[in-house]
């Protein structure tokens, strides 16, 4: 950054520096118009309190400016925004700082990733964390990095974890006091993941959190031999956190090698897990396994989602979560006791959970050889991308993969450090990829992604809106009762949240990916997506 844009980022932004206090991440109701964390807020919930968008104006969105990011990776960031300035990140690291208001950049961190870095499914990224006027970044080659909001100069870097031995960051950091946490992505190169928090100050590390007990450690029995060192459980999407129970939450993925547990017996703790943790200590409080001895690749990293409700005409603290196994769940997140499970998706691996909410597995319904034919297929019935809680509604909305198969191949696979280890592959009859052809030709019984709505006191869905594909894109909503979501068809779009009335629909010409978020400068609302290697920004028409 040169001294002419430096002064100009200071003229601009000057209420900034210093301000980003613990107190305003813990109360983002209080200042709407900013988007401080990953997912909008400590619960999770991706829903804003800002109302100028409404349903009735939603037709009149219009689009403001386009960042275009410098790389042909899929950009699956959510930007920050901090008083009218924008943090963002293009893949597979590089940090931008922009105007929030026009686009127009004010700085650029290259992150210079190293030869070494190894990633299973994409050089990605999905953003940042602010406290201060300090940034926190994760790399694809595993370091911590804090960056100076000011002029984006290093503050200090740590090195996490190796990356020649398959291990990396792609999640945005959690902060709360402070630390600074993350966790490590790698699961398919047979690392050991943990969690990990870092002193914001100096990137000391505090404690450190194994997802994967040594057989002397309580549940380390839950691996058969020696296949814990290498049996995955990463963490590659953001936590959250209850300041009244100082317990920060995170999503465990799948155990490894994925499709082929022959080697690995038991339930393999405390993969496709939630574990809550202390957030002053990393003392793991308690644990909910999703799916015990996973072989289809069902992480479960899915965004925890935080809310107080009346639960059985009791008040309680619950966590709501859409699983890549196809179940919605409620959890007591005080306590990590199960209160409902149910398929929110096609299901044919388990013919349903029992009283403790573990899947009951159905019979010749897990990979083979020859493979076997099972829904949902390996990309999940959902998957990282957001999903959203509205207060107003009371409902939980989620991006769906529905009616959609793998068949499910198992192979023979040995470790080897730094190489995927993988024990197999699905065929899959939806590409990873969008392509419009198959679009197009693609039967219904082969998968359509949909935007649900589900009432989380019951699991029943309340309305759906159907899409044209598949989506990787996540949902936002407002307290003006309007969601946002997309599809890989590169449409974006505005729905009623209350019934799921279409309101309005912009085509952006490349998949729609990450999750929307909104933001106000000036008064005036702006909503932002991510589609193709490009971020679209709109606003009302003036």
């Amino acid at each position: 950054m040169n001294a002419s844009a430096l002064f100009l980022f200071a003229v601009t932004a000057p209420a900034l520096f210093g301000q980003v206090t613990y107190d305003r991440l813990l109360h983002p109701d209080k200042e709407p118009q900013n988007w401080l964390t990953y997912s909008g807020g400590y619960q999770g919930q991706r829903h804003s309190a800002l109302t100028q968008i409404t349903p009735a104006n939603a037709k009149n969105l219009e689009l403001q400016w386009v960042f275009q990011q410098r790389s042909l990776e899929k950009f699956e960031a959510t930007p920050l925004v901090v008083d009218g300035v924008m943090y963002t990140t293009q893949a597979p690291d590089d940090v931008i700082a922009l105007d929030a208001a026009t686009g127009r950049i004010y700085w650029t961190w290259a992150a210079n990733i190293v030869p070494a870095a190894r990633t299973c499914c994409g050089r990605v990224n999905r953003g940042l964390a602010i406290l201060g006027d300090t940034l926190f970044v994760g790399t694809i080659d595993g370091r911590l990095v804090a960056l100076d909001a000011k002029s984006g100069k290093p503050v200090w870097k740590v090195q996490v974890a190796k990356p020649e031995s398959g291990y990396s960051i792609t999640l945005a950091p959690l902060v709360v006091k402070d630390k600074v946490m993350i966790g490590t992505a790698g699961g398919e190169y047979g690392i050991r993941g943990f969690i990990a928090a870092y002193d914001v100050k100096t990137g000391k590390e505090v404690w450190k959190v194994y997802t994967i007990p040594s057989p002397d450690e309580p549940n380390g029995k839950t691996w058969a031999g020696d296949s814990w060192k290498h049996g995955g459980a990463p963490v590659w999407d953001t936590g959250a956190y209850d300041p009244d129970l100082n317990l920060t939450y995170w999503g465990i993925g799948n155990p490894g090698p994925d499709w082929n547990g022959d080697k690995r017996a038991g339930d393999n703790l405390y993969s496709d897990s939630v574990l809550a943790l202390d957030a002053d200590t990393g003392k793991l409080k308690w644990y909910y396994q999703f799916t015990p001895h996973d072989d289809f690749d069902f992480d479960s990293v899915q965004i925890p989602v935080l809310a107080d409700m009346q639960w059985k005409g009791a008040p309680r603290k619950v966590m709501l979560w859409g699983n890549r196994n196809g179940f919605f769940y409620v959890l007591d997140r005080t306590t990590g006791e199960f209160l409902l499970g149910k398929p929110f998706a096609k299901v044919t691996w388990t013919t349903g959970l029992d009283d403790k909410g573990r899947p009951v597995r159905q019979a010749n319904m897990e990979p083979t050889a020859e493979g076997t034919k099972i829904y949902p297929g390996n990309l999940g019935a959902t998957n990282w991308y957001s999903p959203s809680y509205s207060p107003q509604t009371g409902l939980f909305y989620l991006s769906v993969w529905d009616n959609y198969y793998s068949v499910y191949g198992k192979t023979d696979s040995d470790f080897v450090e730094g190489r995927l280890y993988m024990g197999g592959a699905p065929r899959n009859v939806v590409p990873l990829l969008m392509q419009p052809a198959a679009v197009l030709n693609r039967r219904e019984d082969e998968g359509y992604g949909v935007v649900r709505a589900i009432d989380p006191k019951t699991g029943e869905r309340k309305w759906e809106f159907k899409m044209t594909d598949v989506t990787d894109a996540g949902v936002l909503t407002t307290a003006s009762d309007v969601l946002f979501s997309g599809g890989r068809d590169g449409n974006f779009f505005a729905l009623d949240a209350r019934n799921g009335a279409l309101l309005w629909k912009t085509t952006l010409g490349g998949p729609v990916a990450a999750g929307p978020m909104t933001y106000s400068v000036n008064g005036r609302q702006y909503v932002s997506i991510n589609a193709g290697t490009s971020m679209f920004v709109f606003a009302l028409r003036q």
